[in-house]
């Protein structure tokens, strides 16, 4: 009976043991997660310090007498790239608040952890001075004067100290208590605070951005200003896009060698992801299309031309996600695509997602169907936020619907 009564006790505490250890290991995996939130919100901060700098200097050249004497497509280039970065910048707000909301949670929690502690240690201080009132200093005399000897005396002398010095660290505890709740307290108000400020800091980006897509969209107005101006760049715009077809079509085939190469060695270091064959919608917020394949009439220049693509409605920032997996042969930026992403998903298709207000992707990586890409914007020459799409198989570019 006493050793099943000993085994029951020992497995009680044992249980009491564990269950305190992960109260523990919780309490630390809070405490290193909350260190980690602030470190990567002071990361964001570093890097919207260096997007704030940039878009300095990309103002100043805007001031500056030579910005004057650009060629207008030059001039849309400029503003792209401020565009691009103020962008950038509410996506890091974005991502900060994200921290934010994370560091608060944690601040609450620890905030209940600590009052909690306060809460025991003034219980526990409370129970003491209670005692001391309800015996009074007396007690100390009759331990001290119930010595029966010189050495009980010192030994009760001894015993009195120690009651002592545990009275003061339980008020000393209860100090310290108080301290870390009203600091716990402090450090939630401070994230709270901080993260209003981004979220205010996040509607004048807004704000901005707004402002800078309408004076982009201004230029683009002024370009058809004069016959001369709309020819010669009609010429420009046309010329850039065949060129880009070339480069796209040497791309696939210098991929094409590769892989071959790659596959008679039997030794490919980066397999290549294929497609399947089959095309998804590349907006995933289900933009219509607004315009469509073939010849139709440029809203720039005013001319009669082929249309090499579709274009797809959607808001500034959307989502662009990869139609097929496969190979990024191209991520870059030029006057008339502005931020362009070109994918091969190999059996000579190609696909082209152009006007980006960013790129999230780099050549030579491989993407998954349904990856982001970039977001929709207006760069290169656009007449507002939309997605140029084109789909091209063996070289020759096609309706992209015949795919989709």
């Amino acid at each position: 009976m006493k050793n099943r009564r000993f085994t029951k006790i020992v497995a009680i505490v044992l249980a009491f043991l564990m269950l305190f250890s992960i109260i523990l290991i919780a309490i630390d995996a809070v405490t290193a997660s909350a260190r980690v939130t602030r470190a990567e919100i002071d990361r964001l901060r570093e890097e919207k310090r260096e997007y704030e700098k940039r878009k300095r200097e990309i103002q100043s050249r805007i001031n500056t007498i030579e910005f004057e004497k650009m060629t207008e497509i030059a001039k849309k280039q400029v503003l792209d790239d401020r565009i691009m970065l103020t962008g950038l910048e509410i996506d890091n707000i974005n991502e900060t608040i994200d921290h934010y909301i994370t560091l608060i949670i944690e601040k609450e929690l620890e905030v209940v952890q600590a009052q909690g502690r306060e809460d025991d240690q003034l219980s526990l201080y409370k129970t003491r001075v209670r005692d001391m009132e309800e015996n009074g200093v007396i007690t100390y005399l009759e331990i001290i004067f119930g010595s029966t000897s010189f050495t009980d005396l010192l030994a009760r002398l001894d015993f009195v100290g120690d009651i002592m010095q545990a009275d003061e660290k339980t008020y000393n505890n209860l100090i310290i208590a108080k301290q870390e709740t009203t600091a716990a307290k402090e450090a939630l108000e401070v994230a709270k605070q901080e993260m209003e400020e981004e979220k205010a800091l996040k509607e004048e980006k807004q704000e901005e951005l707004e402002m800078q897509l309408q004076e982009a969209n201004e230029l683009i107005t002024r370009i058809n200003a004069t016959l001369d101006t709309e020819t010669a760049l009609y010429a420009e715009v046309s010329a850039e896009e065949e060129r880009v077809q070339r480069e796209i079509n040497k791309k696939v085939e210098e991929l094409r060698r590769q892989e071959e190469a790659a596959r008679l060695a039997a030794r490919a270091s980066t397999p290549r992801i294929k497609g399947t064959g089959q095309l998804m919608w590349p907006v995933p917020s289900n933009g219509s299309v607004s315009s469509g394949y073939g010849i139709r009439l440029h809203p720039v220049f005013k001319v009669m031309r082929q249309h090499t693509g579709i274009d797809i409605g959607g808001s500034h920032g959307a989502a662009v996600v990869a139609s097929d997996s496969g190979t990024v042969i191209t991520s870059a930026y030029n006057s008339s695509y502005g931020n362009y992403v070109v994918i091969s998903h190999g059996n000579g298709i190609t696909t082209l997602y152009a006007h980006l207000s960013s790129r999230s992707v780099s050549e030579g990586s491989s993407v998954s169907k349904g990856q982001t890409i970039g977001l929709i914007g207006s760069t290169g020459i656009s007449t507002g936020p939309h997605l140029h799409f084109e789909v091209s198989v063996n070289g020759s570019r096609i309706n992209p619907l015949s795919y989709l």
